[in-house]
């Protein structure tokens, strides 16, 4: 499937890239090998940078740099000169609970994050197309290059055991997780290498806030 936008950056040098999306299954599990990491109620995002210039665009192909500049400040101020990151903008109150009611509008007396971008991956780095290599490899590259940063993380690992992690989701009031084949790939579109477990009635809010935001301009 071709990309839904044409982003600005150098096409030679930085493909577009369509997101690789789990697949939904309706209840917890174990998978031995597998890797469990939080799923967040943000705001699903690609960060491309060349040099200077970072873009960050949503999963409908929407271009939101503006909207973030302290993420932009520092993607671009990261040492390789080409990037491409997989994640979520989100905030998180003073619980480490995300908010995704703040990304719309901020209470005036709320102590939360700024906007913190959550790396799930790394697909491109210093020129190198990281997207055949496994899964396990990227995010060692993505821990390497994010290494020090305070708005900028790697996604948060939960229990090595499947059901241990769910039932972390649960203690701590996550929206669910995200159950990853560590020898995967990265595959545009939907997969069953990732495998995306949530809490029942848990709201998502994401795409009915991306279009109110972009009738605001």
């Amino acid at each position: 499937m071709a990309p839904a936008y044409t982003h600005s950056l150098v096409p030679s040098d930085i493909p577009a890239v369509d997101l690789m999306q789990p697949s939904l299954v309706s209840r917890p599990f174990h998978r031995p090998g597998w890797v469990y990491e939080e799923k967040y109620d943000g705001w699903r995002m690609l960060a491309y940078k060349r040099g200077p210039q970072v873009q960050l665009l949503s999963r409908a192909g929407r271009d939101h740099t503006r909207r973030f500049p302290a993420l932009v400040a520092a993607i671009a101020s990261l040492a390789p000169d080409t990037l491409i990151f997989d994640g979520e903008v989100c905030i998180f109150d003073t619980q480490l609970l995300f908010r995704f009611e703040w990304l719309r509008e901020r209470p005036k007396d709320d102590t939360g994050t700024p906007p913190i971008f959550m790396a799930f991956d790394c697909l491109w780095l210093a020129g190198r197309d990281l997207r055949e290599q496994a899964l396990s490899t990227r995010r060692d590259q993505l821990e390497r290059v994010l290494d020090g940063q305070d708005m900028l993380l790697p996604a948060r690992r939960l229990a090595e055991d499947g059901l241990k992690a769910w039932a972390q989701v649960v203690e701590r009031g996550y929206e669910g997780l995200v159950a990853k084949d560590p020898a995967s790939p990265y595959r545009s579109g939907r997969t069953v290498a990732w495998l995306k477990v949530k809490v029942p009635n848990y709201r998502e809010g994401e795409r009915g806030w991306e279009q109110k935001v972009s009738q605001r301009g």
